[in-house]
């Protein structure tokens, strides 16, 4: 959960096994996000992408870039129902007695990293980690930018809220700031309009929206 994460607590390996968080550097790294864009307008059936690109700022190389997608908000402790209670780019059902509450908006196409796990079938991805909701890329060199990229399909119309955050490693000790000193983090305001998106095909087998 993204409480290993964000807020900053350590994790023991099982039974008397050495710390999971052993060698990774306790301290902040400085990174800028150079982008982060996600569609404020989508339709159902439509893929879109969402994209966050970060670079370390910073003087010393990031041990290991990863961005945590969350419901709501990516704050913890979140409220109920929010953070990563919810798988990636879904929401909790506010029903009770559902063993999983958590129903998809968007289906993710293709994950950051390297097309590994059948991402090609909507698989994790190359970046996926043992973390709920966050994927991470390793390290990332002064000056060097890391991007992360997530194809996904609306499935669900509504008005959504995607927050997202940024870290420097998977175990709380290495932290993500800003130049301010402030956590990289957003959240997207999207509306998925009920009516499917409409497409047709090119001679040359392209497929074109009409009705973007």
């Amino acid at each position: 959960m993204i409480a290993g994460l964000v807020g900053a607590l350590t994790l023991t390996g099982c039974g008397s096994g050495a710390r999971q968080d052993v060698n990774e550097p306790n301290g902040n790294f400085t990174v800028a996000v150079a982008s982060a864009t996600f569609p404020a307008s989508q339709r159902l059936a439509q893929r879109t992408h969402l994209v966050i690109a970060v670079r370390n700022a910073g003087v010393t190389a990031i041990p290991d870039v990863a961005v945590t997608i969350c419901n709501l908000t990516c704050a913890y402790p979140a409220p109920r129902g929010a953070g990563t209670s919810a798988q990636a780019f879904a929401e909790d059902l506010d029903m009770p007695y559902l063993a999983d509450p958590s129903r998809p908006v968007w289906v993710i196409d293709r994950a950051p990293g390297a097309c590994r796990f059948s991402c090609q079938s909507g698989g994790a991805g190359g970046a996926v980690t043992a973390y709920s909701n966050t994927w991470a890329l390793g390290t990332l060199k002064p000056g060097a930018t890391a991007t992360f990229e997530w194809a996904v399909t609306a499935v669900k119309a509504g008005r959504h809220v995607v927050a997202w955050q940024v870290a420097a490693g998977l175990n709380g000790k290495a932290k993500a700031v800003l130049a301010d000193g402030s956590k990289p983090r957003g959240a997207f305001i999207v509306t998925i309009h009920s009516a499917p998106e409409q497409t047709y095909v090119k001679a040359n087998g392209q497929v074109v929206a009409v009705n973007r």
